[in-house]
């Protein structure tokens, strides 16, 4: 394998790239829900600035975080392979990584109109902001779902260049729905969190009150998803991908218990990026049913 390749890998694992599934499809909705209302049509070149922004932000935020953790990811065993405290990407490198993503995020909001310009630095701030927040608050999640729920407004306001309730409530759904998997995500290392003064809520609360608290948070992601419908006389498609979204929510309820974490990572990462490809799907499709 070259070096140029193995170099690639690495920054595409620094990033997790996979986890792009998480967000991604929401900003789809987004967009698509905007080009759904009359005065709007499809414009390839818009919808690409749109999936370079998502990347670039992902690639700025994931990059500070691994930068921001290296010093935990080097002494927690689950982690010290990792990029950063493995060596494979240096510190210097890892920086100059989030700068240009970064710049290239703000440049990109600046091609698509003057309100997504203006709130490219506050976006920055807020998803840079959640690899801060673990060493500040046990609501570390919610500043990373607030991060992630930027996406489907972000999106829309790149069509329309105004606000709207619905993609609110879809930035809402994302919001609870990525905070409440982040503390499942974050039962690992509640013992390791707990020693070096990391916050989380599995940490502060134990791991049965964490389970729950995730539990509450998807049962209000679910009202979300039930409320979308409604005021946006959702068909057959959208309370399809509606039903599988919810079902797939109590599934990683489901497997995961107090006393046994073997499934985590299925129950974040799999079950996770399913629901939200297989809704998005089903939401888009719902969209241009309406409107054909």
């Amino acid at each position: 394998m070259s070096s140029f390749f193995r170099s690639v890998l690495d920054y595409l694992s620094l990033v997790r790239f996979g986890h792009t599934v998480f967000a991604m499809p929401f900003a789809l909705i987004g967009f698509f829900l905007a080009i759904s209302r009359e005065e709007y049509s499809f414009s390839l070149r818009l919808f690409l600035l749109v999936i370079l922004c998502m990347i670039f932000a992902r690639n700025a935020a994931m990059g500070f975080n691994r930068l921001a953790d290296k010093k935990y990811d080097a002494l927690n065993p689950r982690t010290k392979n990792r990029e950063i405290p493995s060596g494979r990407i240096s510190t210097r490198s890892a920086a100059v990584f989030v700068l240009v993503n970064s710049v290239l995020f703000i440049i990109a909001a600046g091609l698509i109109n003057r309100l997504t310009l203006l709130l490219s630095p506050v976006a920055l701030i807020i998803i840079l902001g959640y690899s801060l927040s673990k060493k500040i608050t046990a609501l570390c999640h919610f500043i990373l779902g607030l991060g992630l729920s930027l996406a489907p407004v972000g999106a829309y306001i790149s069509v329309t260049g105004s606000f709207a309730l619905l993609p609110i409530i879809y930035s809402l759904i994302v919001l609870t729905w990525v905070s409440g998997f982040d503390i499942i995500y974050a039962l690992q290392d509640d013992e390791f969190d707990k020693n070096n003064r990391i916050y989380s809520i599995p940490s502060v609360t134990g791991r049965k009150r964490a389970l729950a608290i995730a539990a509450l948070i998807h049962f209000i992601t679910a009202i979300l998803i039930i409320y979308a419908g409604y005021i946006d006389n959702g068909g057959i498609f959208f309370w399809t991908g509606a039903l599988v979204f919810i079902l797939l929510l109590i599934y990683q309820h489901l497997i995961v218990k107090p006393d046994d974490l073997s499934r985590v990572n299925v129950a974040f990462g799999t079950t996770n990026g399913i629901a939200s490809i297989l809704f998005a799907a089903f939401v888009i499709a719902d969209l241009f049913i309406k409107n054909h």
